[in-house]
């Protein structure tokens, strides 16, 4: 059990967290969320006892491992697998002291060690775990020092999953991780059997593979029973219930303010404006969680341009007159709001170049509308910034004829203030640097843009408000993210970026994420199939089973849906309440799971029945 008791801490005499605590049971799955900037990184270097606390306490069982990824792997000549297996520190002592050792007692005592903590399957484990990170066999035995810092933050991540500690802490883990990575993780994180506490932006992640929720703000800590939407389904009601409340307060000065202008003078009436006077002083508002202003993207529209704007017949495309992709031929219309799909390696940011006129064809024909401009954001671009000029001299260079006061505007429209405008990008959080690279990709007014990664050191907060531009937007969308909540609000076309081909991907989101999350299994020797045709009575049964699996859904969601309209109600957070709110929320998670398993058995149900009928 991790206990957080009462701490303080400060940054330069600026209080960050204040009389904070918090209690996670050990074996808890738990999302740590808050704002950028509210010390969610800090409270990991006080867990780990990096950083000295003001006050209070942080206690954990005595000779529990504390385990996370603070830097990337060196670059050296060690195999990625060998660097893995390094990061279980006993194991490694103990096979090391296990080739010396001469004393028959001590040499049983380590091979009992070693059997114990499964030491002779840990290069099998090893492997699957920087197998399901993105490496294959081959590059499995090369060296650190053959891939590039993002890759080697993988190979961290790999080592500290491998060497399992009994609290895990992830700072978003996601960031340098494609889709197919994350949801692996997503998936690895489900069956950790140790505690684990991940920081987080990824709102996917937060709904599948924690139980709870610990929510930093205004300098404090809550503990949420459930995933985010449930969290977030609690605080919203939280808000509610504060702002009813303000508005009687409110209501309340108001009445009592009309008394004392109205007697304030008044000889007989004095004392009794005074004493109104003393209870309008003391009625102080609720205090709500701190909210600030949504941070909107405001993307410039683009004007009209007839169908399509891009055209591929043919297309190859690749580095040094050798081919990544070929044979494409893809149309893009405005209105296109195209995700596209791929493991890492396959093309997908080969295909963003292309289509951003950052890579010439080898072969094929590329045409595209006379007055087409494209709007183009890829993390190295984030990395590219200038680094001791302020966000207003990126867009003066830019827009040099346009006045302080209209380039502040452009800034504020992607939520840079005035502050962060004069403030030198190096100076900058990751977020803000992000705001930026995306305003300058979106300056001209683009009729198509390309989207790698875009997430990237955003805020849940921000995320949202990226959704809600690009769904205003007019122009088309080409979108690579992990983020899976992003693209299914985003995305109505897939694209399927494998084996040097791009092809439409015909069925959803959902169904992509089962088949990525089905190919970790191991795979079965193929054994010869007798097609048997199914009789009436078996598809009648099946069609039962259909229907038993729809009525259990929908009473899930009817349970859900009175749930959730429990969790809305103000009452529930009033004080002294605390325990039944945590049975309701606890309530609530179960029935989500519920609904889950109830859905991928209906979903069974059906395949089963459209293969009898088939």
């Amino acid at each position: 059990m991790l206990r957080i008791q009462n701490i303080t801490y400060s940054v330069q005499g600026r209080p960050l967290i204040v009389d904070a605590s918090a209690v996670i049971p050990t074996g808890h799955k738990v999302g740590l969320v808050g704002r950028n900037g509210t010390g969610k990184t800090t409270l990991f270097g006080l867990i780990r006892g990096e950083l000295t606390l003001e006050g209070g306490d942080i206690r954990l069982p005595r000779r529990a491992r504390i385990g996370g990824v603070s830097q990337e792997v060196p670059g050296s000549d060690v195999s990625l697998i060998d660097t893995v297996l390094a990061a279980d520190t006993e194991r490694a002592a103990l096979m090391a002291e296990a080739e010396k050792a001469t004393d028959g007692a001590r040499i049983a005592d380590i091979q009992t060690r070693l059997s114990d903590i499964d030491a002779w399957s840990a290069e099998a484990r090893a492997a699957s775990i920087l197998k399901g990170l993105g490496f294959d066999d081959t590059e499995q035995r090369q060296p650190c020092s053959d891939f590039s810092g993002g890759w080697r933050m993988r190979v961290a991540l790999a080592g500290v999953l491998f060497s399992q500690p009994d609290l895990l802490l992830l700072d978003e883990p996601t960031n340098y991780l494609d889709l197919e990575g994350a949801l692996w993780l997503e998936n690895y994180l489900g069956r950790y059997p140790h505690t684990v506490i991940i920081v987080s932006h990824d709102r996917a992640l937060l709904n599948r593979a924690v139980g709870g929720i610990l929510h930093l703000e205004d300098r404090k800590l809550t503990f949420y029973q459930g995933n985010y939407d449930a969290f977030a389904a609690a605080r919203a009601a939280r808000l509610a219930g504060a702002a009813a409340e303000n508005r009687k307060i409110e209501a309340r000065r108001a009445h009592l303010q009309t008394y004392v202008d109205r007697f304030r003078y008044s000889a007989s009436k004095a004392v009794q404006a005074q004493s109104r006077l003393k209870m309008i002083a003391k009625l102080k508002p609720i205090t709500t969680p701190q909210e600030a202003a949504l941070k909107r993207f405001t993307f410039p529209k683009p004007e009209e341009l007839s169908p399509p704007i891009v055209s591929l017949e043919n297309v190859a495309v690749g580095y040094d007159g050798k081919a990544v992709l070929s044979r494409l031929n893809l149309r893009i219309d405005q209105d296109d709001r195209i995700a596209l799909l791929g493991k890492n390696g396959q093309g997908k940011s080969t295909l963003s170049k292309l289509l951003s006129g950052r890579l010439d064809a080898l072969e094929g024909r590329i045409t595209t509308s006379n007055k087409l401009r494209v709007g183009y954001f890829a993390q190295h671009q984030v990395e590219e910034l200038h680094t001791d000029e302020t966000p207003l001299e990126h867009i003066q260079r830019l827009r040099p004829t346009e006045t302080p006061s209209k380039l502040r505007a452009r800034l504020g429209g992607f939520g840079i203030g005035v502050e962060q405008a004069d403030t030198t990008v190096g100076r900058l959080s990751g977020g803000q640097k992000a705001r930026l690279s995306l305003m300058l990709a979106t300056l001209d007014a683009p009729h198509m843009l390309i989207l790698d990664e875009p997430t990237n050191h955003l805020d849940i907060e921000s995320r949202e408000a990226l959704v809600d531009a690009l769904t205003d937007y007019t122009g088309a969308v080409i979108l690579v993210s992990h983020d899976m909540h992003l693209l299914s609000m985003v995305a109505d076309r897939l694209w399927l970026v494998k084996g040097g081909r791009v092809a439409p991907y015909e069925d959803d989101l959902a169904a992509y994420r089962k088949l990525l999350l089905s190919t970790d299994k191991p795979a079965k020797a193929a054994k010869p199939v007798v097609v048997k045709r199914a009789g009436r009575d078996e598809i009648a049964a099946l069609r039962a089973n259909v229907r038993k699996c729809d009525e259990r859904v929908s009473k899930l969601n009817v349970m859900r849906d009175k749930l959730a309209k429990k969790l809305a109600d103000p009452a529930l957070y009033e004080d002294g309440k605390l325990g039944e709110m945590e049975v309701w929320q606890k309530k609530y998670a179960e029935v989500m799971n519920g609904l889950d398993r109830a859905e991928e058995m209906w979903m069974a149900a059906q395949e089963k029945l459209d293969l009898a009928k088939a």
